[in-house]
């Protein structure tokens, strides 16, 4: 079986769209371990870590704690794990701290929602409100210009016209 692929944290950034900062950051507090290590010591990350920092990368706008994100992490990690699987019992208990976390998401999904809509709503009046301020402003300019000749008598650019 072939090894699999190892990536440099600039190309890992690349792909996540996190900083480098921010992926030594997850290192540092314990969300993201590499799978390996260079020889000069540089961590070297494979596709799962990539998939797995995309997982805390989503996390992020929901307002998820550091230690909430480790938490959820683990109980996923706990769950998938291969090698020493949960016994019946621990499995039903990582499902229920599992299900409160997709309902705090949900909840979290929801406020961001209400609170987009709020912000379109204000952009769309803001956009309205310009727009009609910019017709009326027009219609005056024309209504009490005098026409394209007043307007460039009283223009200080026009050469010899304006005192």
């Amino acid at each position: 079986m072939a090894q699999e692929r190892r990536m440099q944290i600039g190309e890992v950034a690349e792909r996540t769209g996190l900083s480098l900062r921010t992926i030594r950051h997850y290192e540092e507090v314990g969300l993201i371990v590499p799978s390996a290590r260079s020889k000069g010591g540089f961590p070297l990350y494979t596709q799962a870590d990539v998939s797995r920092l995309m997982v805390i990368r989503r996390m992020k706008p929901l307002d998820f704690s550091l230690e909430e994100m480790r938490d959820l992490l683990e109980i996923t990690d706990r769950l998938g794990a291969q090698d020493d699987p949960p016994a019946p019992v621990e499995r039903e208990r990582l499902r229920e701290r599992l299900d409160a976390y997709r309902k705090v998401a949900d909840a979290r999904c929801e406020t961001l929602r209400a609170r987009l809509a709020m912000a379109e709503d204000f952009a769309a009046t803001w956009r309205d409100g310009m727009n009609a301020d910019a017709r009326a402003r027009s219609a005056s300019e024309r209504a009490t210009s005098g026409g394209p000749l007043r307007r460039l008598w009283l223009t200080s650019d026009a050469p010899g016209l304006a005192g």
